[in-house]
């Protein structure tokens, strides 16, 4: 009998499978493509031309007429753009992510240079062709993690010692919407972490493999590899608070975040309206009923660390799926396909730790949880000081967390994460959920 992990010991099979890499995880194992093929040079061109004007926010505070005109210019540059096909994209996966990753910047970037009042209506040079590989993806159409992070880097400094795998120390951000350090550091962040945890990946497949073995012998190993996994969480944990160094939180709330904001976030309720798409539309076209903007929650390997100890994430809202659950969507399809196959393990970790009944595995297992609580500890810390301190920060100067001038308490309002939920109640819950899966006895 194999166990859910078992792929992870052929390389060929895991990137056909699932594509999770031995060295890089869920991060492309090389650098993925910087620019589309001549064909789609039109997509790459408009994007340049966003980033080179340096576009602002449509509800940035003291916005001049001069910078709102350069977006309004922008955009009619976007609406001038031919509608192009996406057939010879289906040919590469890789050449569909570059497009996904560069409609769904370009999608953004017009979106959020809107003027706050006025209705969100996205032209078919962009709505129609993101539809279409997003199907073919199997993405919804909008910016999500992967097209920040996993899909997002370069070498830094070209491969090490002719290794081509990624290392935390050798990467930088290839696409950004302000071209500010603290905007690259801020994905940087994720990226660190999705590497430095390929380690519990292979730990996690040794520990499977043992509880199918489940004798004395394997109990020992596996109390021992889920010390070196609490260890590794640790480091995580320091990874995610290394985020303050170069990623100021003001620059970031005010300057940086607001470029996320899917549908479910914008402070006005406006819809997004797909053009093509609808009456007289292309019939094969759909619009998803939830777009939130890229998040943390996307990470498939913090999802691989809930599944591998059970943590149980309930949903908070009768009849609606748990935020984690919603933001599997968002993931690759192979990485969704990767954490069903962990989900089906018929000897979960918590299940065989609790009936081993033995007090060396109980507190290392306990220990291991408590790192993983101590992480979300961490996610608050850099929420409050991200987020949270800004937006009362924000306040305090007369504006609201949606960028107007004040008329709303932004005290009173929910902040809401990049994934559109309510932030401070997420985090909150999580951790909550985190800690109920300690198994009370002598492991503490």
């Amino acid at each position: 009998m194999s166990t859910p992990l078992q792929h992870l010991k052929s390389s060929a099979q895991t990137s056909q499978v699932f594509d999770v890499d031995p060295h890089s995880g869920f991060m492309a194992p090389e650098p993925p493509i910087s620019r589309l093929p001549e064909k789609w040079e039109a997509w790459e061109i408009v994007l340049d031309n966003a980033r080179a004007a340096k576009l602002q926010l449509g509800d940035k505070v003291g916005l001049a007429t001069s910078e709102a005109s350069i977006s309004a210019s922008w955009r009619k540059e976007v609406r001038k753009m031919p509608e192009l096909s996406i057939v010879g994209l289906e040919e590469s996966v890789i050449l569909l992510r570059r497009a996904h990753l560069v409609l769904a910047y370009i999608l953004h970037f017009y979106v959020q240079s809107l003027p706050p009042s006025e209705a969100v209506s996205i032209p078919p040079s962009i709505s129609i062709p993101i539809l279409r590989l997003s199907a073919k993806l199997d993405l919804p159409p909008v910016l999500t993690f992967s097209d920040t992070v996993l899909y997002n880097w370069n070498y830094k400094f070209g491969p090490q010692n002719n290794d081509q795998t990624p290392d935390i120390n050798n990467i930088r951000i290839q696409t950004t919407f302000t071209g500010l350090v603290d905007e690259e550091e801020f994905y940087l962040c994720s990226a660190r972490i999705e590497l430095r945890g390929v380690e519990i990946l292979e730990l996690m497949r040794m520990t499977m493999d043992e509880t199918f073995v489940g004798d004395a012998i394997a109990v020992r190993r596996i109390s021992g590899y889920l010390h070196t996994i609490s260890s590794t969480i640790d480091e995580l944990k320091k990874l995610l608070l290394d985020v303050k160094t170069k990623c100021n939180p003001d620059v970031y709330y005010n300057q940086v975040r607001p470029w996320f904001r899917g549908e479910d976030s914008d402070e006005n309720k406006r819809s997004w309206v797909f053009e093509g798409v609808g009456p007289g539309g292309d019939p094969e076209l759909h619009v998803p009923k939830e777009l939130s903007g890229p998040s943390a929650g996307q990470s498939s390997m913090i999802h691989i660390l809930d599944i591998f100890f059970g943590v149980d994430h309930q949903a908070s809202s009768p009849g609606k799926p748990p935020f984690m659950v919603r933001m599997q969507s968002y993931m690759p399809r192979n990485h969704r396909l990767f954490l069903d196959h962990l989900k089906a393990n018929p000897r979960p970790l918590r299940v065989f730790v609790a009936d081993a009944k033995d007090a060396d595995l109980l507190a290392a297992y306990n220990v291991a949880v408590l790192a993983l609580k101590t992480f979300r500890d961490a996610h608050m810390i850099i929420a409050a000081l991200y987020i949270l301190g800004p937006a009362r920060r924000a306040k305090a100067f007369g504006v609201t967390s949606d960028g107007a001038v004040e008329g709303v308490d932004a005290t009173k309002v929910p902040l809401k994460g990049t994934g559109g939920t309510d932030l401070v109640k997420f985090l909150k819950d999580t951790r909550t959920r985190t800690t109920e899966t300690i198994i009370p006895g002598l492991g503490l």
